[in-house]
C-alpha cells in the first residue's frame, strides 16, 4: 500500500494546520492510502548551516530535533504534504529550517525524487499564496511531481473551529488527498506495465562567472 508523510510544520500540535492536515489524510485513507502526521514540535530547530556533511555521512549534524528519523524514514513514504500557519505571509520559521535541511540531506542521497508532493497552509485572513508559494518551491526543483486540488490548498480561520466551518477549505482539502491518491494509483499501475521513474543525466552546475 502507498504511504503519505504529513508533516505539521505548526507550532501548535492540534491547531488550525492539523486540522487541515486531518481532512487530507482521512481523504487518502478513504482512497486506500495509508498516511502519517509528523508533528515537528515547539523546540527549536537549527537551520542548515550548508557544511555539507550530509553529502558524506547521509544525515544532518544536527541530531536533535528528529530530522534525521524522518530523513531515514523518506524510503518508506511515497508522498509528502507539508502543512503550515501563515506567519507574516510565509511559513512558519522552525518549519522552513526543517525543510531546508531535510530537503538539502535528501538531495545529497536522492530521496525525493519521483515522491508526490503538496502544500497546506492555514491563516485568520490573508497570506496564504505567498506561504503556499514558498513552500512549493522545495518541490519544484527537487524532482518531485506537485499535486493540485480544486483552489489552493487554503483554509481560514482563527481556531480549529473555525477551520471546521471553511467548508470549502474542507472540500479542497479532501479533493487533494483524492488526487493524490489516484496519482499514486496510477503509478502503481504504470509500474505493473513496465514503465519507469526516468533516469536523469548528471546535474550540470552553471555559475554565472566569465
Amino acid at each position: 500500500m502507498s504511504k503519505v508523510l504529513l508533516i505539521n510544520g505548526s507550532p501548535n500540535q492540534h491547531g488550525c494546520t492539523d486540522t487541515a492536515l486531518q481532512e487530507v489524510s482521512m481523504s487518502l485513507n478513504k482512497n486506500g492510502v495509508e498516511s502519517e502526521i509528523y508533528w515537528i514540535g515547539k523546540k527549536p530547530i537549527s537551520g542548515c548551516i550548508a557544511c555539507a556533511k550530509c553529502f558524506e555521512t547521509g544525515h544532518c549534524v544536527f541530531t536533535n530535533d528528529g530530522l534525521n528519523d524522518i530523513l531515514a524514514r523518506l524510503p518508506e513514504f511515497d508522498g509528502i504534504i507539508v502543512g503550515s500557519p501563515v506567519y507574516y505571509s510565509g511559513p512558519a520559521g522552525n518549519l522552513c529550517s526543517f525543510l531546508d535541511r531535510l530537503f538539502f540531506a535528501g538531495m545529497a542521497q536522492n530521496l525525493m525524487h519521483g515522491k508526490l508532493a503538496a502544500s497546506v497552509v492555514s491563516c485568520r485572513r490573508g497570506g496564504a499564496s505567498a506561504t503556499f508559494e514558498r513552500l512549493n518551491q522545495y518541490f519544484l526543483m527537487s524532482n518531485m511531481i506537485v499535486i493540485g486540488s480544486q483552489y489552493w490548498n487554503q483554509v481560514h480561520g482563527f481556531t480549529p473551529d473555525d477551520v471546521r466551518k471553511d467548508k470549502e477549505g474542507l472540500q479542497t482539502m479532501r479533493t487533494l488527498g483524492q488526487n493524490m491518491a489516484w496519482i499514486l494509483q496510477s503509478i502503481e499501475a504504470g509500474k505493473k506495465a513496465g514503465i519507469h521513474k526516468p533516469v536523469y543525466e548528471e546535474p550540470e552546475m552553471t555559475n554565472f562567472i566569465d
